[in-house]
């Protein structure tokens, strides 16, 4: 017995004892976590920094005051390069605002390192007007990228366009760097594109700035003569031009990308719409050609009579409300560089026509959307088998397709699906 007990205590002595520091500590399920033991206060920098990038900005600013090697992190500069300010009031919105002080500490502290900027607003007055607060206060900046959204009407509206230009003017003349900018809706005005012009022009790439009813085509036309680098650009389509076209086409201009036009009327016969000539077109395209041409219409259907009488190089277009079926004809006549077509709504006359012929003209669509029209199922068949596979994207509400003696609904997307070698099925409109 004295033996074996012993022999007991030696091998007890032979296990090595976990130290205090290394054992697992118990969770409240009694198992084991095997992360208890990890010292996260000595986690390396840009382990730190890749954690609180994905991090919201609430949760970030509550990790940096687990320890003091946190709270060094949450002020490295990398992690306020990129920032978006959500201005918003109680009564008028149910998204968070940015706390008031965590603003004010982000200009004091991180100003001369923000580059890529975004302001979130509401439908408030309120909060359109802070958004100018807080850039007229970002005097050290170097921004790269600008963005102002409304989430809901367009608030940046109702501020005085004084108040405006000056919050813009600061950002523009200290920035110097200035590449993309998106100020869609916004009382912008000439002289601010001035000053923009002034300071960034040798950086600008793109620029957004569509139902900016202060500008004049003078204004835009001065930003193509001095931003030779604009790759994209969106604008109203009264601000258009031969001028600006050809501004864009001169050979000291780099190759536009992307040209975004809205063409856009409140009330019908409140706006006489002008027609640009072919020859600005084709020095455009020649000068650009693989530019893609975007076109949003929001007309009435007597609006219409301006556009399209001559080939126009439009690549993707949008009809928001309804077209008849002479503009379809003249698109199918005269758009061949077309890719993209969508059609809201056109009538109670079948379309079997018009698209065939937009099928046999333009060799580059592939992608067709039609919401409240009408389409013979044969008509709609014969127009996927002119394009065949290359329709990418073909999105048709079942209600648009109406049936014939020779093919009926179950039919149809059989042929279809031949046609395009893939399976295809009619969209369905919802029943709640």
């Amino acid at each position: 017995m004295m033996k074996r007990a012993r022999q007991k205590v030696v091998v007890e002595n032979e296990i090595p004892q976990p130290s205090q520091k290394n054992k697992k500590q118990k969770t409240c399920f009694g198992e084991s976590d095997p992360l208890a033991s990890v010292d996260w206060g000595s986690l390396p920098h840009h382990v730190i920094l890749c954690i609180f990038q994905f991090l919201p900005l609430v949760d970030r600013a509550r990790a940096s005051s687990v320890c003091r090697r946190w709270n060094e992190v949450f002020h490295i500069p990398d992690l306020w390069r990129r920032f978006e300010f959500e201005l918003t009031q109680p009564a008028t919105s149910y998204l968070k605002s940015t706390h008031p002080d965590l603003i004010q500490q982000i200009i004091k502290k991180h100003g001369d390192h923000l580059q890529y900027v975004s302001f979130k607003v509401d439908s408030s007055t309120e909060s359109a007007e802070a958004a100018c607060d807080i850039l007229s206060q970002l005097v050290n900046c170097s921004i790269k990228t600008l963005g102002l959204i409304s989430t809901a009407k367009p608030s940046f509206m109702n501020v005085s366009k004084a108040h405006f230009a000056s919050a813009l003017t600061v950002v523009f003349v200290n920035s110097k760097s200035l590449s993309s900018i998106k100020i869609d809706d916004t009382p912008l005005d000439d002289p601010s594109l001035k000053v923009l012009v002034a300071n960034n022009s040798d950086t600008l790439k793109l620029l957004k700035m569509s139902s900016c009813p202060h500008l004049s085509p003078a204004g835009v036309l001065c930003v193509a003569d001095h931003c030779h680098g604009l790759k994209e650009l969106a604008l109203n389509y009264y601000i258009l031009s031969d001028e600006l076209l050809l501004a864009l086409s001169t050979e000291k201009h780099v190759d536009l990308e992307h040209l975004r036009i809205d063409i856009v009327s409140e009330n019908p016969g409140q706006v006489e719409f002008h027609t640009i000539k072919k020859q600005s077109w084709d020095a455009f395209v020649k000068h650009s050609p693989k530019v893609n041409i975007v076109m949003y219409f929001f007309l009435y259907e007597e609006e219409f009579d301006a556009f399209f009488r001559e080939e126009t190089p439009v690549t993707h277009l949008y009809f928001g409300r309804a077209v008849s079926k002479a503009m379809l004809g003249r698109i199918g006549m005269n758009c061949p560089r077309l890719i993209e077509l969508v059609v809201c709504a056109n009538g109670l006359q079948p379309l079997d026509d018009e698209l065939i012929q937009i099928a046999e003209r333009c060799k580059n669509l592939t992608a067709m959307g039609l919401g409240e029209c009408e389409v013979t199922c044969r008509g709609f068949i014969e127009f996927v088998k002119v394009c065949g596979g290359r329709l990418n994207q073909l999105s048709i509400m079942e209600e648009v397709l109406i049936p014939d003696n020779d093919y009926s609904l179950d039919r149809l997307h059989l042929e279809v699906s031949k046609h395009l070698g893939r399976m295809w099925f009619p969209d369905m409109m919802p029943t709640w």
